[in-house]
């Protein structure tokens, strides 16, 4: 992206804890980017043939979409909330991640980074439901994105707030001097988010080509102390949910981006540099390899589906309107799920329920977890195996990528 850099001084601090040579005034340079309402942008025809390839994909994604396929769209959603927080470095396995899911419903605690990854799911709920469907985008909508990403961090305290500091990205902890990149001062993020929005609220570019700029433009502008990458990826989501390219299904870029990690990062430098055409292309390329590895495992997902109703049928055989055949439609949402979720979710009775788990459980679509009366959970037999492939970006087995 096309912009300016200001030279700038790190006020001298004696009381500051830091290294000596840490606390003297020194020079850095910021970026200010310019904006992205007037900025002029030409895509030849091998670019904007791969744009139009990832805009197929993703609509064909979502083509079979239908309210009975909520639960697999919630899957996508968690898969890519989850690599969004990957790409950062926060790891938990699929089984682990889970489980502490199932805590959490229950009341129980959960470990710090769990609580993370678990607040970007709900970030990007926030972002796919809320956000994307107001009639015009603005700020107030990218607060309420952080602000549901960290209220449950240790950073608590910082969500929803707009950064009013100088931050940086690489050097050292102590002052932005010699840093990898030090984003726009605090006194240009307003105007910039301003721009932003504008942007996100404008349809004159291909979907693809929109969310590419809005997204690396954010990661540029940093206007948060923390949480900056999530929050950017979650913003790819509104911009493909408003242009209604994705009304049901998110393709899990995030997963493809955290499978190429340094190259993801080099795009980003690269678009600072005024390499826009190429950020878009290496960006539409990773959307349109993360919907057709969303399609191989809604297939999967599908066809796991169907041998849970199979052992149900064979085994327990219950009418067509029992509660266990309404628990198997809701499990590709919730791979580990407790009894007071299922009936949140399908609205069915907590005894009715019961007796649900009881025949799944006989049934060998349901693991129990624990045989404690209290908190019991239970996890769905082959999903969670299924879902670590999705979240390392192997396609399922079987089909190709």
């Amino acid at each position: 992206m096309p912009g300016r850099y200001v030279d700038l001084v790190w006020q001298h601090d004696p009381t500051a804890y830091a290294p000596a040579k840490h606390r003297r005034a020194c020079r850095y340079r910021a970026f200010i980017p310019d904006r992205l309402g007037p900025m002029p942008l030409s895509l030849d025809a091998d670019i904007m043939g791969v744009v139009s390839d990832a805009e197929r994909s993703i609509r064909s994604l979502n083509a079979d979409a239908q309210p009975a396929l909520a639960p697999l769209a919630r899957l996508l959603l968690r898969t890519e909330s989850i690599a969004s927080s990957k790409v950062e470095g926060m790891q938990l396995g699929a089984r682990e991640l889970a489980r502490a899911e199932a805590r959490v419903e229950g009341g129980e605690k959960a470990s710090p980074t769990a609580m993370e990854i678990l607040g970007n799911i709900d970030a990007m709920e926030v972002a796919v439901q809320d956000a994307a469907r107001v009639d015009r985008f603005t700020v107030k909508e990218i607060v309420a994105i952080h602000r549901r990403l960290i209220a449950g961090s240790a950073n608590s305290r910082i969500a929803g707030r707009i950064r009013t500091r100088q931050n940086w990205i690489g050097g050292n902890d102590y002052t932005p001097c010699g840093a990898d990149f030090v984003p726009p001062p605090p006194e240009d993020v307003d105007a910039l988010l301003t721009d932003l929005c504008d942007a996100v609220n404008d349809e004159r570019l291909p979907p693809i080509v929109q969310a590419a700029l809005v997204h690396a433009q954010f990661e540029t502008i940093h206007p948060f102390d923390d949480g900056n990458g999530r929050t950017g990826r979650a913003l790819i989501h509104v911009v493909l949910r408003r242009r209604d390219i994705a009304p049901a299904y998110v393709p899990p870029i995030s997963v493809v981006l955290a499978g190429s990690r340094d190259r993801y990062i080099d795009g980003l430098v690269g678009f600072r540099a005024g390499h826009v055409a190429g950020w878009a292309e290496q960006f539409a390329g990773a959307a349109a390899r993360a919907a057709h590895l969303a399609r191989g495992y809604l297939a999967a997902v599908a066809q796991l589906t169907e041998r849970w109703r199979a052992r149900l049928a064979k085994g327990a055989d219950p009418r067509s309107d029992a509660a266990a055949w309404a628990v198997i439609d809701i499990l590709p949402g919730h791979p580990m799920i407790t009894a007071p979720v299922a009936a949140a979710v399908t609205g069915r009775a907590k005894a009715a329920i019961y007796q649900a788990f009881g025949e799944l459980e006989a049934a060998g679509v349901l693991i129990p977890l624990s045989r404690s009366p209290r908190n019991r959970s239970w996890e769905a037999a082959g999903l969670l195996d299924l879902l670590g492939g999705l979240e390392a970006g192997r396609p399922p087995r079987g089909t190709r990528g």
